[in-house]
């Protein structure tokens, strides 16, 4: 009995114990202190896609499990997708680690949706020589919206990023708005003057070196930045993020979208052994992928599938080029129109280096399909055209001539021919040669 008392006696004490320390932790603890694990770095680089949406989800989720003294997210990207961009800004401003966005390096872009992404950062900071803004909304192609939808869009945008700015000043305010309604933008420096940005840093670890003794909120709670000192550890993208990120360039897009409209082409020219149109079939599916997340105008596409259209037939029927001269001006349209958007650069380069390929190929075929049609034939009746027979029965005018090693009934052109002269065949009726004597001319 005396034994349990004791050992009821020592659990007592030991529940005691751990409530006097749960006590102080939460009465004590990190408030305004900093944790002492590493910092996270993220690269964001691209368009704003379902891919890179979810590593960073991933980066932010890794930071917080691991106890992370800070993620930041170094950012370049032309923009993208308004639900993606939302979903991505809530996660972040949830955060139970603090979040920093750094525009980086010389010379990226925090545009469109990038605006937001940065604003959504406990802290944001931008590289000398970048630039943030030009936020207005437009269409899923690109395109301008219709002028009800659009300010539709637009005012709910802006009290969207009004909501984001609100902890950075009136001035951050005011341009966030107008950097939705007017498309506005700015550099670093100017970001910085406005308080849309707290830092310009030259790199991550003078950021880090300058965000020293900073006060932030997150998750309800104040916390003290001490990072200069910490090792910096990068959050890697997988494999198969890496590889569909990949996929999301216009120009390899465009690239794989022209080897997937030729390869099926060249396997129904030449059906039978499925390599060919295995591959085109891939190529293709990787394109839409593509296109897809890039939010490609897909009206380009009808011109770029005109354009083979055009090619095929310029061989089936050869005009001399002129229908591969038009699928070139249609092949250079459709893939301008499938990337002219506003998130994305047109890659003139692949472009034009594609439809000329692609139109020298065809150039090529049609040569060649030319080439056959004028080659003398060399097999059957037709073939004997041109070729020289010796006359076995005199022609008078119809007779039998000695050509390829073999009698055939012949017909004279040229009046009548004795035995043993010399003849050119010069054509057939049926099974008769046409012929006239051989002279020195011929």
């Amino acid at each position: 009995m005396k034994q349990r008392k004791i050992g009821t006696r020592a659990n007592l004490w030991l529940l005691a114990l751990l409530a006097a320390q749960l006590t102080l932790a939460l009465l004590f603890g990190p408030a305004s202190a900093q944790t002492t694990g590493a910092v996270k770095l993220a690269t964001f680089k691209g368009p704003v896609t379902p891919v890179l949406a979810e590593y960073i989800e991933r980066a932010i989720a890794n930071a917080e499990v691991t106890g992370a003294a800070a993620l930041v997210i170094e950012l370049d990207t032309p923009g993208g997708s308004v639900d993606i961009t939302k979903t991505l800004t809530q996660r972040m401003t949830s955060a139970t680690v603090p979040v920093i966005v750094y525009v980086a390096p010389r010379g990226a872009h925090a545009g469109s949706a990038g605006t937001f992404i940065t604003l959504a950062g406990h802290i944001a900071a931008m590289a000398p020589g970048s630039s943030i803004g030009a936020a207005s909304p437009v269409g899923s192609e690109g395109g301008e919206l219709p002028e009800t939808l659009k300010t539709k869009e637009t005012n709910i945008l802006v009290a969207d990023i009004k909501n984001l700015a609100a902890r950075r000043g009136e001035k951050a305010v005011t341009w966030a708005a107008k950097a939705v309604s007017e498309a506005a933008a700015a550099t670093a420096d100017e970001a910085l003057a406005l308080g849309v940005i707290d830092v310009v840093a030259d790199d991550v670890p003078d950021l880090l070196r300058q965000l020293d003794g900073r006060q932030v909120i997150v998750a309800g709670k104040e916390i003290t930045l001490q990072l200069s000192d910490l090792p910096i550890e990068t959050v890697p993208l997988s494999g198969i993020e890496n590889f569909l990120n990949t996929l999301t360039n216009p120009a390899l897009a465009a690239i794989l979208l022209t080897i997937g409209l030729n390869a099926i082409l060249f396997e129904l020219s030449n059906p039978g052994g499925y390599v060919a149109g295995v591959i085109g079939v891939i190529c293709l599916l990787l394109a839409f992928y593509a296109l897809g997340t890039l939010n490609a105008n897909w009206v380009g596409l009808g011109f770029v599938g005109l354009a083979f259209v055009l090619f095929v037939l310029d061989i089936k029927a050869p005009t001399h080029g002129v229908l591969t001269i038009g699928g070139i001006v249609s092949f250079v349209l459709g893939t301008f129109i499938l990337f002219n958007t506003s998130e994305l650069d047109v890659p003139w380069a692949t472009i034009i280096a594609l439809a000329l390929a692609t139109g020298g190929f065809f150039a090529f075929a049609i040569g060649k399909a030319l080439a056959i049609q004028r080659r003398q034939p060399t097999t059957g009746l037709e073939g004997m055209i041109g070729q020289t027979a010796e006359v076995r029965r005199a022609l008078e005018p119809v007779g039998t001539v000695l050509a390829e090693g073999e009698l055939w009934a012949a017909e004279s052109e040229s009046g009548p021919i004795a035995v043993g002269e010399r003849v050119v065949i010069t054509g057939h009726d049926g099974f008769r040669l046409r012929v006239r004597k051989l002279t020195r001319e011929a």
